[in-house]
C-alpha cells in the first residue's frame, strides 16, 4: 500500500443526489440508486468501512470500472467507488509478474508492462475502461486467452478485504496460518467443502465439465479441485465473485509475452453452417483468435466505412465469416505459422480466397469491424431502448446448432437486427439485443425469450455466462445449471465469507426467481447528442475531471436523471440536480473530445456541454463575444498587455483577480498566478514568392508569451523552415484572425460564425484555393480550423461578405498570394474550396526535420503529447520528432488532457490541478533536460502541474538544431 493504513480516519461519504444518481448508472441494464456513495482512500479505509457495514447491516457494492454488463455494480445500499484511489501499478521481476491495484484499467497496466514485452493474460475488448478490480471480480478472459490465461488461470496472488475487515495478504508464507488464526470458522468451513465437494463424484464430474469451457455462472468451485490449502482456495473462490465475498485491494499477476507480430483476415463463409463446419481445421492451424460474426453481423458490417472490397461488394444472404488472426513474436515467427497452416486455410469453403493482412492500419480497420459491431446496432438503437449485450458457451461441436436456434428465438420473439458475433474457437458467443422496459408487453417478451435461452444453452451442456458474470440477470438460473449438491455448496461459500449478507446481495446467490426482471433501467430521450449512449463508461478514463467532478458517462445520466424528475413533477429534485450540474456538469468540463475518441458509438459530450454553456450565457454573453469577433485584434493584444502588466506586478495582479472572483464568481474572471508568462507579441504578415504553405500562427501564442527566454512556437517553426529552405507566407489581416475555437468552447455560434467567415475567405485566397496547405503552430487551433467549416455553414449566419470579417482584415488578396484567386471563397463553400489544414508538429515532422541537423543533443525529454495531437493522429510524429533530439523520450503512462483547455485553466484551476496529477507524479519522479508539448495552453498547465518548464517541440528543436 502507498502508507500504512488509517484505521481511525473518517471514510469519504457522499449522500448527496448528484453524487448518487451519478454512481447509479453502469453498463448493465438495472438501475439502482445507491442511498450514499463512499470513498475510500486506501485499504485501511476499505476496512473500517466493511466492518461499519456489518455492524449496522448496511449493504455494501463495489464499483470500479462500471463496465460489467449483468447488474454486479449496482446496489441501493453504499456504494463503494474503489476506483478513484487504489490505481498504483508495480511491475515485479522484469515485468514476469505485476501488482496491481483494482482502480487501474487493463490498459494502464499493459502500457506499464509494454517496455518489458510483456501483457497480462485477460483480453476482454473493454481495456480501454475496465479496470482491474472487475477484471477479478468477473474473471474476465476475452478475445485470445481462452481458459488457459483468464484471469483465475493467471492470478499470482491477492490481497483481500474480508467482510469483517480483515485483511490478508494471500501471497504471504504463513497465510494459511494467519487465515485459521483470524478466521477460523472460515478456514475450517473451506476445508470441509473442499472435501465435500471432492467426495461426491457427480459434483466432480459436473466441475470439470463445465470449467473445462469458459464458465463465469456462479463462484468457481473448481478451486476446491485444483487447491488444497483452504487460503488458496479462498483466493481461486475470490476470483469471479463479483464483490460477493470480499474486496481485492490487490492483486499480483503472472503476465504473458505481448506477440508483437500479427496477421489478421476476414475468411468469409456461404453460410453459418459451413463456417462452424471449418472450425474444428481453424483451431488445429495455430490462430489465436477465431471471431464469429454471423449473417446479420455481416449485413451491418458492411456499410462500415473500414470495410473490405471484398465484403462491401457481398450480397449478404446467411452468409457467416470468421475474423482470424496469428500472433507471434516476430514477423519471421507469423510467417512460419501462417505457412504451417496453409494447407488448412486452402481448404476451406469460402466465398473468396483467405487474404492475410500484416499493415497495422487495414488490422485496425478488420478489427474495427468486428468491434464496431456493437456501435453499429446499439447505437441505432430505437429510441427509449436498452441495448442488452449477452454471452453464452456450449461446448464447440454444438455451437452452429445453438446459434441456429438462436436465431430462431430472436425471430419466435421478434427482436429485429439482433447480432450473433464471438469467440467461435472456444464455442462463446455474444448477442445484442434492443429491449424497451417501460413496456409490460416488452418485458412479458423478453421473459419468455430468456426462458427459452436459458432451456436452448443448458439442454446443449453449456453454461449461461461465459464472461460476463453472473450478476443479476442469471442467479435465478444459478441452480438450474448446477443442480441442487453445487448451489447448496455455493449458498454455503457466501455464509462463510459473509454470514451478515451485506456484500453486494442479490447478485451471484438470490432466492428470488424473477430478480432478473426487477430494477429494470429505462433510458427516455433527452438530447440528440447523446440519446444513443449505452451507459458503457469508455469515456471515463480519458476524462479530465473524472477525479474532480462528472465523467461523460456521469453528465449524460443526470441530463436523463433531470429529465425523469420533470416528467415525474419533481420540481424539488430537478432544482436540486440543475444547480449542481452548473459546475459538476459545465464548469468543469474540458470538452476536449476525448470522450468521443473513447466512446464505442462516437458521442461527444463536449458537444452538448458546449450546448448549454451556450444557452446559459444567453444573449448579452452572445453579444459580448460577437462583438470579440468583430474586434479581435485589439482583443488579443489587450490579454497580452495584462499579463504583461501583471507580470510586472505579480502581488497586487494576483490580489486583484482573486478580488474579483470573489465578487463576480470564479467562472467569469480568470486567476493569476506567477506561473503564468508575460504577453506574446503580436502576429505579422509574412511575403513569400514560392511558399510550399500558408503558416497561421495561433493568437494564444500572441496573449501567452513563450517559456522563459524562448522564441515561442511560431518563430521556432518560421526559423526551421528557413533554416531547411522551406518557404511559408502568413497573410495579412492575420492578428484579427482566429481558429474559433474560443467561441465554440462556449457554445457561443454567432461569433464562431462569424470567425470562420472571415478566416475562411482570407486562407482560400493565401493557399491559392486550397493548393497549398495551411500550417497553425497549436494543436488545437489546427482542429479548430478544420472545425470553423461547419460553423461557417450554418443556415442564418454571417457568412464571408464584409459584415464578418473582423477589424484589420483587409478586403483585397492577403500578400504574397497571385492575383486572380477569389477572396471570398470558403472551404465548403459554394466554390467547392477544400482547405488542407496540417499541424506545424506533422508539417516540420514531413517537410523538414530531414533537412535539418541536430547540432546539440539532449540527454532525455519529458513529451506531452496534448489532445489534439491525439485527434489529429500526430503523436507519433510528435514522439519522431523528440527522438531525432534525444536518445531518451518519455510519454508518462498517464498523460492525459491537462484541462487547460484555453481558458478553463484559468477560470477553474483546481479542474487542471485533479487532471495532471497522475501524469506530474511521473514526469517528476526524475530530472529531464528538456520538458515539451504541442499547445501553449498545454505547455501552461503542465508547467503548472509539475514546476518544470514546458516548451512547444519546435522550441526544442530550434535549439537543438542551430548553426555551429
Amino acid at each position: 500500500m502507498s502508507r500504512p493504513p488509517r484505521e481511525h480516519d473518517q471514510v469519504p461519504v457522499s449522500s448527496r443526489m448528484t453524487d448518487r444518481l451519478a454512481m447509479a448508472h453502469d453498463a448493465s441494464h438495472y438501475l439502482l440508486v445507491p442511498r450514499a456513495v463512499a470513498t475510500p482512500r486506501d485499504t485501511g479505509e476499505l476496512a473500517r468501512l466493511l466492518r461499519e457495514a456489518g455492524e449496522r447491516g448496511t449493504p455494501v457494492t463495489f464499483r470500479s470500472g462500471g463496465t460489467s454488463l449483468s447488474g454486479q455494480a449496482v446496489t441501493g445500499g453504499v456504494l463503494a467507488d474503489t476506483r478513484a484511489a487504489f490505481q498504483r501499478v508495480e511491475v515485479l521481476d522484469g515485468g514476469a509478474r505485476v501488482r496491481v491495484q483494482p482502480g487501474a484499467t487493463l490498459r494502464q497496466v499493459n502500457a506499464h508492462l509494454a517496455r518489458y514485452g510483456r501483457r497480462l493474460g485477460p483480453d476482454p475488448a473493454s481495456e480501454v475502461a475496465c479496470t482491474i478490480g472487475g477484471i477479478v471480480a468477473n474473471n474476465s478472459s476475452g478475445m485470445a486467452c481462452g481458459t488457459e490465461f483468464n484471469t483465475y488461470r493467471t492470478l499470482d496472488s491477492l490481497v483481500v478485504v474480508l467482510a469483517d475487515g480483515t485483511v490478508l495478504d494471500s501471497g504471504a508464507p504463513d497465510a494459511d496460518e494467519r487465515l485459521r488464526a483470524l478466521s477460523p470458522g472460515l478456514w475450517h468451513g473451506l476445508a470441509g467443502l473442499r472435501d465435500r465437494v471432492r467426495g461426491n463424484p457427480e459434483s466432480v464430474r459436473t466441475i470439470r465439465r463445465l470449467f473445462a469451457m469458459k464458465n463465469t455462472m456462479g463462484y468457481g468451485v473448481n478451486a476446491f479441485l485444483d487447491w488444497d490449502r483452504p487460503v488458496d482456495v479462498l483466493a481461486r473462490l475470490i476470483v469471479g465473485s463479483e464483490g460477493t465475498l470480499g474486496f481485492v485491494a490487490e492483486a499480483t499477476f503472472r503476465t504473458v509475452p505481448a506477440h508483437p507480430a500479427a496477421a489478421t483476415a476476414l475468411a468469409i463463409f456461404p453460410s453459418l453452417r459451413a463456417a462452424t463446419a471449418a472450425l474444428p481445421a481453424l483451431t488445429g492451424a495455430g490462430l489465436a483468435t477465431i471471431e464469429l460474426m454471423d449473417a446479420t453481423s455481416l449485413a451491418v458490417a458492411r456499410r462500415s466505412p473500414d470495410s473490405t472490397p471484398e465484403l462491401s461488394a457481398l450480397r449478404v444472404a446467411g452468409h457467416a465469416a470468421f475474423l482470424i488472426e496469428y500472433l507471434g513474436p516476430t514477423p519471421a515467427d507469423v510467417a512460419a505459422r501462417r505457412a504451417a497452416g496453409e494447407e488448412v486455410l486452402r481448404g476451406l469453403e469460402v466465398v473468396a480466397p483467405v487474404a492475410f493482412t500484416e499493415d497495422a492500419g487495414e488490422r485496425a480497420a478488420l478489427w474495427k469491424i468486428r468491434k464496431g459491431l456493437y456501435t453499429a446496432v446499439a447505437g441505432a438503437r430505437p429510441p427509449g431502448t436498452t441495448a442488452l449485450l449477452e454471452d453464452v458457451v456450449v461446448p464447440v461441436p454444438l455451437l452452429l446448432g445453438t446459434c441456429e436456434r438462436l436465431l430462431e428465438l430472436f425471430e419466435t420473439h421478434r427482436y429485429e437486427q439482433s447480432v450473433i458475433f464471438g469467440h467461435a474457437k472456444d464455442g462463446n458467443v455474444h448477442f445484442l439485443l434492443n429491449e424497451r422496459f417501460d413496456d409490460p408487453a416488452a418485458l412479458e417478451r423478453y421473459r419468455r425469450f430468456t426462458e427459452d435461452m436459458v432451456e436452448l444453452v443448458l439442454g446443449n451442456g453449456g453454461s449461461l455466462k461465459a464472461e460476463h458474470g453472473t450478476g443479476r440477470i442469471m442467479a435465478p438460473f444459478l441452480r438450474r445449471q448446477y443442480g441442487d449438491e453445487l448451489h447448496e455448496v455455493m449458498c454455503e461459500i457466501k455464509r462463510l465469507f459473509d454470514p451478515g449478507g451485506v456484500l453486494n446481495p442479490g447478485v451471484v446467490i438470490s432466492d428470488d426467481p424473477e430478480a432478473h426482471l426487477r430494477d429494470l433501467k429505462t433510458v427516455p430521450p433527452v438530447e440528440p447528442e447523446v440519446d444513443r449512449c449505452v451507459e458503457c463508461g469508455y469515456c471515463e478514463p480519458a476524462c479530465p475531471s473524472r477525479r474532480l467532478t462528472l465523467t461523460p458517462r456521469q453528465r449524460i445520466v443526470l441530463r436523463r436523471e433531470m429529465r425523469a424528475a420533470r416528467d415525474a413533477g419533481n420540481d424539488g429534485l430537478l432544482a436540486e440536480l440543475a444547480a449542481d450540474y452548473d459546475y459538476d456538469g459545465l464548469d468543469t468540463c474540458a470538452a476536449d473530445g476525448m470522450c468521443q475518441v473513447a466512446c464505442p458509438v462516437g458521442i461527444d459530450t463536449g458537444a452538448l456541454v458546449r450546448r448549454l454553456r451556450g444557452e446559459r450565457a444567453g444573449a448579452a454573453g452572445e453579444a459580448l463575444w460577437d462583438a470579440a469577433a468583430r474586434h479581435w485584434d485589439v482583443a488579443a493584444r489587450a490579454g497580452g498587455a495584462a499579463l504583461t502588466a501583471a507580470g510586472a506586478l505579480p502581488g497586487p495582479a494576483a490580489a486583484a483577480t482573486r478580488a474579483g472572483r470573489a465578487l463576480l464568481g470564479a467562472g467569469a474572471v480568470p486567476r493569476y498566478d506567477r506561473g503564468l508568462p508575460r504577453g506574446g507579441a503580436r502576429r505579422r504578415p509574412r511575403a513569400s514568392r514560392a511558399p510550399e504553405a500558408v503558416f497561421f500562427p495561433a493568437c494564444v501564442g500572441a496573449m501567452f508569451g513563450p517559456a522563459g527566454d524562448g522564441p515561442g512556437a511560431g518563430a521556432a517553426f518560421l526559423a526551421l523552415c528557413e533554416r531547411a529552405g522551406v518557404e511559408v507566407t502568413v497573410p495579412e489581416g492575420v492578428a484579427a484572425l482566429c481558429c474559433g475555437t474560443p467561441w465554440k468552447s462556449k457554445g457561443l455560434d454567432r461569433g464562431h460564425a462569424r470567425m470562420a467567415g472571415a478566416v475562411l475567405p482570407v486562407l482560400a485566397a493565401a493557399s491559392r484555393g486550397g493548393d497549398l496547405p495551411v500550417v497553425c503552430d497549436a494543436a488545437s487551433c489546427t482542429e479548430g480550423l478544420a472545425g470553423l467549416r461547419a460553423a461557417a455553414a450554418q443556415d442564418g449566419v454571417p457568412g464571408a461578405g464584409p459584415d464578418a470579417v473582423p477589424a484589420g482584415v483587409p478586403a483585397g488578396v492577403p500578400a504574397g498570394v497571385p492575383a486572380g484567386v477569389p477572396a471570398g471563397v470558403a472551404a465548403g463553400g459554394p466554390d467547392g474550396v477544400a482547405l488542407r489544414f496540417v499541424d506545424a508538429v506533422e508539417f516540420v515532422h514531413d517537410r523538414v526535420l530531414d533537412r535539418l541537423e541536430v547540432t546539440a543533443p539532449l540527454p532525455s525529454i519529458a513529451l506531452h503529447p496534448t489532445c489534439s495531437t491525439a485527434r489529429l493522429g500526430i503523436d507519433a510524429k510528435l514522439a519522431a520528432i523528440a527522438r531525432r533530439m534525444s536518445g531518451e523520450v518519455l510519454v508518462p503512462v498517464d498523460w492525459g488532457c491537462c484541462a487547460f483547455a484555453g481558458d478553463r485553466g484559468l477560470l477553474r484551476p483546481e479542474l487542471t490541478a485533479s487532471a495532471t496529477a497522475a501524469e506530474a507524479a511521473e514526469v517528476t519522479a526524475r530530472e529531464h533536460a528538456g520538458y515539451a508539448s504541442a499547445n501553449r495552453t498545454c505547455e501552461l498547465g503542465m508547467t503548472r502541474a509539475t514546476g518544470r518548464r514546458y516548451e512547444h517541440i519546435l522550441e526544442l528543436l530550434e535549439r537543438a538544431t542551430r548553426p555551429g
